[in-house]
């Protein structure tokens, strides 16, 4: 009974005054304990050009006893609602229709609305897409997280999950796809089609989706069907084989894994152009981002791996998060962060030979690692009062840290209690919703281990350990190893923390041991008496999660061997903490230049390339002053470019040429990359793509090449695909000059009709490595948009934005300017911790000049 008064309480002073904003956790759960059995039926007519779209709704429910209900509707309008056959007035506030307690009753009522919603380019969740190679248009929705109520009239709450019936009218050259298979198609007179979808199973509104246009379908015996722009049907022809495959045999594995069929009735991969995200897992029709599957750069394999990922990743939210879903979103991590450690677990059976574990260590864990240490960081379980807050729940906590924490539960559990763990939470929560606690009571049944503290210090307390070894030996035997931990924020946290040792041997294979810390500090009684270790690390095949670097003895041993280990992934988790080492500034840019420019040369693994690469770059653009950087970037040119041609690996050549493009400086660099533009020199098998001939004009124009106009306007006349403006846009976002740099920026935030996607590609050439001085007067700007850019764009996008504006500048200056504006500027929490972990990277860069000064040890 208190529960209905308080709902009837909320309501009604919603509607004496104005009712709330979004959706408020305590409506939420208000609704959910009196609302049941909700089913949809939309209808809606699609038209080619239009900016709208007209839709008829039936929404049934039971409810427990009559009251004034809000139902979700923002952005649109409605124009006739009906409550069980009476009509009554249209009550729209603040993104709410209000159904009022004369009408319903206890038991099943039936809502009928008809209503308007909008269709645009950008910044609907209704987006049109206009195909520049042949004039087509397609129209998509994405709804997450809670963009629903901006398409039709709902209860946008994941928790309160319905069935859905489309029926779309479209033009009769359009496919569409939904979360399930058409019923029936008939003409609707002139040139349209009325196609009636079968009914969902219960889901949440966000996944509900449909997508239309004049999609091309491959399908294969046996393999979920995929669907591609005509445009790109050749390219399309070639991948879709690989990709049905992987999904195929990751539908096989995953339900035997969960003891638990697939959940729906079908299962489609819609490509979708210039798609928000790089994958959305609607119920039965996943959209992908066309960018992400079919390649506009020449692939390495490492692109292979991480499309494969994306794939499994949206996959497994089949189960993880469409089946069973968060209660509410600051559970975000229960469907992002199994989604992510299963998309690896499912690569490590299927796919033995791509190292799977290793490549989680390099795609998660030094993301993870750079927020966690942030003063902006979160715990995993993030507090959303009110689901308009839900993006701020999204970014590499839930992504990449929290898949971390599931790898370490696994070894904490054992494997076997790890996956019967989620047997019985997907058993226990079929097609409804759940929250972390009953998760955790799962894995404490079938592991028989109490898990309470561990999931409070990991799910509920942000940051992380830093995990220090001493060790000492005594007439060539090791007499004591300590293990301690101190928080990274000073926050006095202490994490339950199991790990394996590495005791490292010349000539002789390693010890390992497994060591758990419960507190500060642990001995490790396990080592006495075993032989002197040449080093130890203390995170071994990367089963912990936490800043593992290596005593002083350790890393002049690794310093000096590191070109000898043939330990794959044991190679690759040192040069991980060299450069943890690096960023704390207890180790000199110029240390880890020397070491990875010698050793550089005789990598051979691809993405251990790229990492080391990528981190000698960042060193030199922003750890390092203009003297020392030029002391590298020779060599490092010259490297890159005998690589690119001579490297027997094709993916090393192709990570070699774009590290030519990311390091090009001097004349030598940038005739190199002239020299591929005009087929002068080619990388031996690798054909360049569109995107590879713009980003090398774009760091032509960037870096002043007296070239650059001329090859600019050469590339415009040679390149006629559909995504050439876009890519026209972006290389010039890279021109250095005032004016350039104030009509973008313009650009960004008064052109409505500008493609996120757009923006999204330029914003790194707008703030290019070399032109920190010029941009920096976009900075305080950029700041001050944070609103704006928060409300208009999606989920993602304000970190990208952060990243670029303040990631582009190195000054104590400009490092001073966001400290500041975060002093004196009144900003909601959500932007406030996006700041603090974007500029604690500018923090570190003025910490490691001011220490390091030259670049000199």
């Amino acid at each position: 009974m208190a529960g209905r008064i308080a709902l009837f309480l909320l309501i009604a002073a919603s509607c004496a005054a104005a009712p709330p904003e979004g959706v408020p956790r305590e409506l939420a759960r208000e609704r959910a304990a009196a609302i049941r059995h909700v089913r949809y039926g939309l209808a809606l007519t699609l038209v080619a050009g239009a900016e709208s779209t007209s839709g008829r709704e039936e929404l049934i429910f039971d409810l427990d006893a009559p009251r004034p209900l809000l139902l979700d509707y923002r952005d649109g309008s409605a124009t006739r609602i009906a409550v069980n056959g009476s009509a009554v007035p249209v009550t729209a506030e603040n993104g709410h229709l209000l159904l009022p307690a004369a009408n319903l009753r206890a038991g099943e009522n039936r809502i009928t609305i008809e209503f308007t919603s909008a269709i645009a380019l950008a910044g609907k969740p209704l987006t049109r897409y206009q195909d520049r190679d042949d004039g087509s248009e397609y129209i998509y929705t994405l709804f997450v997280p809670m963009d629903a109520s901006m398409a039709f009239p709902c209860f946008d709450q994941p928790d309160l999950k319905g069935r859905f019936r489309l029926e779309i009218t479209a033009p009769r050259s359009w496919t569409v796809v939904s979360n399930t298979t058409p019923e029936t198609s008939s003409p609707a007179g002139g040139d349209q089609q009325h196609t009636v979808f079968g009914e969902t199973p219960p889901i949440s509104t966000y996944l509900f989706a449909f997508a239309a246009g004049p999609f091309r379908k491959l399908e294969r015996a046996g393999m979920p069907a995929m669907y591609f722009r005509r445009a790109k049907l050749a390219a399309a022809q070639k991948e879709a084989p690989a990709l049905q495959e992987t999904t195929a045999r990751g539908i096989a594995y995953l339900a035997g894994y969960f003891a638990q069929p697939f959940p729906f009735s079908k299962y489609d991969m819609v490509v979708i152009p210039g798609l928000a995200y790089g994958g959305m897992e609607h119920a039965g029709a996943t959209f992908l981002r066309e960018e992400s599957v079919l390649f506009r750069a020449a692939p390495t394999r490492t692109d292979l791996f991480n499309r494969d990922i994306l794939l499994l990743h949206e996959l497994t939210h089949q189960w993880f998060g469409d089946l069973t879903t968060m209660r509410w979103f600051d559970d975000l991590w229960l469907k992002e962060g199994f989604a992510e450690y299963m998309a690896f677990q499912v690569m490590a059976e299927l796919k033995p030979a791509e190292n799977a574990w290793k490549r989680f260590y390099e795609f998660l864990k030094p993301e993870a690692y750079a927020i966690d240490a942030t003063q902006g960081t979160t715990p995993i379980y993030q507090d959303v009062p009110n689901l308009k807050d839900a993006k701020s729940a999204y970014g590499a906590i839930v992504y990449a840290k929290a898949p971390g924490i599931l790898k370490q539960l696994a070894y904490l559990t054992g494997e076997n209690a790890f996956r019967d763990g989620l047997r019985v939470y997907l058993q226990e929560h079929r097609y409804a919703n759940a929250e972390w606690g009953d998760l955790v009571r799962a894995f404490e049944r079938t592991s028989g281990q109490k898990l309470d503290r561990w999931a409070e210090m990991w799910i509920r307390h942000r940051g992380m350990p830093q995990v220090d070894v001493s060790w000492n030996c005594e007439r060539g035997r090791l007499a004591r190893l300590t293990l301690r931990q101190q928080d990274v924020l000073a926050e006095g946290g202490v994490w339950p923390l199991v790990t394996q040792l590495r005791l490292a041997y010349e000539g002789r294979p390693p010890v390992r041991l497994k060591a758990r810390l419960d507190g500060q500090q642990a001995e490790v009684p396990e080592v006495a008496g075993k032989p002197c270790p040449a080093f130890v690390f203390a995170n071994d095949q990367d089963h912990a999660y936490g800043r593992f670097l290596l005593d002083r003895r350790s890393r002049a041993a690794v310093l000096q061997r590191m070109g000898t280990l043939r330990d794959l992934f044991l190679r690759t988790l040192l040069w991980g903490s060299l450069w943890e080492a690096v960023r704390v500034a207890d180790m000199a840019p110029a240390a880890y230049l020397r070491t990875s420019t010698k050793l550089l040369s005789g990598e051979s693994d691809e993405s251990l390339t790229q990492s080391i690469l990528g981190n000698a770059t960042t060193a030199l653009h922003h750890y390092m002053d203009a003297t020392s950087r030029r002391q590298f970037v020779p060599g490092l040119e010259q490297t890159a470019a005998r690589l690119m041609v001579s490297s027997r690996d094709e993916g090393v050549r192709i990570t070699w040429f774009r590290g030519l493009r990311r390091v090009a400086e001097t004349p030598f660099g940038r005739g190199r990359l002239k020299d591929m533009l005009a087929g002068k020199i080619s990388v031996p098998g690798v054909a360049l793509r569109p995107l590879d001939r713009w980003s090398m004009v774009a760091a032509l124009i960037a870096l002043r090449d007296p070239e650059a106009d001329a090859i600019f306007r050469a590339e415009q006349q040679r390149d006629h695909g559909g995504d050439a403006p876009k890519y026209a846009y972006m290389a010039e976002a890279a021109r250095p000059d005032a004016a350039s740099k104030r009509r973008y920026f313009d650009d960004y935030l008064h052109n409505p009709a500008r493609p996120e996607d757009w923006v999204e590609e330029s914003l790194g050439p707008f703030n290019y490595w070399n032109q920190s001085e010029l941009t920096a007067a976009y900075l305080k700007p950029a700041l001050d948009a944070l609103p704006q850019v928060k409300r208009e764009r999606k989920i993602f996008f304000l970190l990208r934005w952060l990243e670029a504006f303040i990631g582009g500048q190195n000054s104590a200056a400009s490092d001073q300017l966001v400290h500041d504006f975060l002093r004196q500027t009144e900003l909601d929490r959500d932007l406030r911790l996006k700041v603090l972990q974007v500029v604690d990277e500018l923090d570190r860069t003025v910490a490691i000049r001011r220490k390091y000064g030259a670049g000199t040890p």
